[in-house]
């Protein structure tokens, strides 16, 4: 049995992953943003939950207080940011960029102490940072940004294992799924596998950077070759 942390656990993907870590029998603890759903979601799977914001992260330390020793870190949480150039939202810019580079690094400096040398952790990125699309300005920035906090976290945590999933397009997650159906069709002829990732195989190509002891900095893209359309 191993202890997991997943953080950003109470939806889509995270959800996904902490649901079918419980489900093996692993100890799992969640958080989300809200305290009574972090708490309802996670007796529904069997984990724990706990409150936590990635965007205030001088408040991270005391949230993450009662977590103990950890095999596996997962850091999952995002937030949908539409943030163009020629419309530059700076609130917008700052709380993405807070919340993804400032709250993920925050995470780990807190949990340093309680990790040991056959832990891994699991940064989630995004293929936004090799394929932009009008309103990723902060998105693709900061997706870019978690490949260098991976090679720095790699090196300063050195020999825990530090890796990062950039999903594609994951046609059954919830923010996808509430497309129509026409730009799912688009985006599948475009997906040279002709289908478009699962909440599943997002979970387990975290599962395979947990669990391989030699794969270390690096950043999976998990989009059936979808850059190559």
């Amino acid at each position: 049995m191993s202890s997991v942390l997943v953080v950003g656990g109470t939806s889509g993907i995270g959800l996904e992953f902490a649901r079918t870590r419980a489900g093996r029998g692993d100890e799992v603890v969640l958080t989300g943003r809200d305290a009574e759903r972090a708490d309802t979601v996670a007796r529904e799977i069997g984990a724990r939950g706990l409150a936590l914001d990635l965007g205030r992260p001088k408040e991270i330390g005391a949230a993450l207080a009662g977590v103990g020793r950890l095999d596996h870190l997962v850091i999952a949480g995002v937030t949908r940011d539409d943030n163009k150039v020629t419309e530059y939202d700076i609130d917008a810019a700052v709380r993405l960029v807070t919340l993804k580079l400032v709250g993920y690094t925050e995470v780990v400096h807190v949990l340093q102490g309680r990790l040991h040398a056959d832990s891994a952790i699991v940064l989630f990125g995004g293929q936004a940072k090799e394929r932009p699309y009008p309103g990723a300005t902060t998105v693709a920035t900061v997706n870019a940004g978690v490949g260098g906090l991976v090679n720095t976290l790699a090196v300063e945590l050195a020999p825990i294992r530090v890796n990062a999933v950039h999903p594609g397009v994951v046609g059954d997650s919830p923010y996808w799924q509430a497309k129509p159906e026409k730009v799912l069709a688009t985006l599948r002829t475009e997906t040279p596998t002709g289908r478009l990732a699962t909440m599943a195989d997002v979970v387990d190509a975290v599962d395979f950077l947990l669990r391989n002891g030699s794969v270390n900095a690096v950043e999976l893209s998990v989009d059936g070759g979808w850059l190559l359309g």
